[in-house]
């Protein structure tokens, strides 16, 4: 956060009308603000104060600054407001803790008139947040709404932003609460508050409610539909995270890789493996998910789910090419066989082996299956005595092996 000031037309005021403020009486109020009387600067004070105004407005900062530091302050009110703007002018020119300093001795005199005191200590909360000092920040936020007699709801979230920092979530939840309760509209920043203290306290089912408010609160914030459907995710809550990542994509909020495939992969868990495989494969083809051998065979694993076989094969084997793994082409393979594609099943399972795989049986069981339906028995008989040399194959192969033997035999084939 960072802290703009404009003190020219407050700067104006007080140089210029506290002599006549100064002699008038003002009423009592129960507020401290009202009751604290604006004073003029001493004669001696006045020349400099003004002088340096001058300065000021017509741009010349340093020169400003240089005329004050000179400035005559004969008693304590004097020194506080030359303090004051010395602190005014030291944040604007961005040397905040030389800021800070000048600030604190204006503020803790506890002297200046009721609006030039509370601007002050405004300030100098405001630049303690800014440079960390967060445990120091938060009193005087306090000390300010008790001196105004305002709740304020930026108050609060000033000071709610203190306690994020200083890792107090209880204190955050307080905070935001209250400052939610003084907001005539809704306060985004608060909510956020309060999303990030349960979060942290991993209090995930309230973190859910919070974001369950903020969401028709702010439609158009795609961040927010995000999070809450992860949030569902992280509270076992899938069907809703489902809805929510559904409704996120209709509406053009899901922007990232990883938001597609989640919606994909929930889209496949609770039975639309299909649906899964359009989205993910339409983001594939726009570029949005990186095509490689990771998100090839995850879109195959959709089509195959969807018992869409021919374009589950497809992707595995664009997946195997690219990575040589041989798993992948004993999956497309298998699967090719079982949409009775043999012919093209055959020289994939082959590559499987050469690519090498945990248990190559597997492989040869499927190679001595392709072989038998195009009735190629020798080779088929040879593959299922190499896959009964595998534990994983040994008994569906030998239960085959046999069968191939009589299936020769009547056809007249020497094995």
């Amino acid at each position: 956060m960072r802290i703009v000031t404009s003190i020219a037309t407050a700067l104006l005021l007080s140089v210029c009308g506290s002599a006549l403020l100064s002699s008038t009486v003002v009423a009592a109020e129960k507020c401290e603000i009202d009751k604290r009387q604006s004073r003029a600067v001493g004669a001696s004070a006045a020349k400099k104060v003004q002088k340096s105004f001058e300065a000021y407005t017509e741009g010349n900062l340093d020169e400003a600054i240089s005329i004050l530091l000179e400035a005559n302050a004969n008693n304590d009110f004097d020194k506080a407001y030359v303090d004051r703007m010395l602190g005014n002018f030291y944040a604007e020119k961005g040397q905040m803790k030389t800021a800070i300093k000048y600030l604190k001795t204006a503020v803790d005199a506890d002297i200046l008139g009721g609006t030039d005191h509370a601007a002050t200590m405004r300030l100098y909360a405001d630049l303690l947040l800014q440079e960390k000092q967060f445990k120091e920040a938060i009193p005087y936020y306090y000390k300010w709404m008790e001196f105004t007699c305002k709740s304020d709801a930026q108050m609060y979230r000033r000071i709610g932003i203190a306690y994020t920092e200083l890792k107090e979530w209880n204190k955050v939840l307080q905070v935001a609460d209250k400052g939610l309760s003084l907001s005539d509209t809704p306060d985004k920043g608060l909510y956020q508050m309060k999303l990030t203290a349960y979060f942290n306290q991993k209090k995930y089912k309230e973190a859910v409610k919070v974001l369950e408010t903020m969401v028709p609160l702010f439609q158009d914030d795609k961040r927010l539909w995000v999070q809450l459907a992860q949030f569902y995710l992280m509270t076992e809550d899938y069907d809703k995270s489902l809805a929510t990542y559904d409704l996120a994509y209709k509406n053009g909020f899901l922007e990232t890789d990883s938001n597609i495939t989640r919606l994909a992969q929930l889209l496949a868990q609770k039975g639309s493996p299909y649906k899964a495989a359009t989205i993910f494969e339409k983001h594939i083809k726009s570029g949005l998910i990186a095509e490689n051998a990771k998100s090839l065979k995850t879109l195959a694993g959709f089509y195959h789910n969807a018992k869409e076989l021919k374009e589950a094969a497809y992707y595995y084997g664009k997946a195997a090419a690219i990575s040589n793994e041989g798993d992948l082409y004993l999956k497309q393979g298998r699967i090719l066989a079982l949409d009775q594609k043999y012919n093209d099943a055959i020289p994939v399972l082959k590559k499987a082996l050469d690519a090498g795989i945990d248990n190559p049986g597997e492989a040869q069981f499927e190679l001595a299956l392709a072989y038998l339906s195009l009735k190629k028995y020798k080779s088929a008989y040879k593959r299922a005595l190499l896959a009964a040399n595998d534990k994983k194959t040994e008994r569906s192969a030998k239960s085959y092996i046999s069968y191939i033997k009589d299936k020769a035999r009547m056809h007249n084939v020497t094995l």
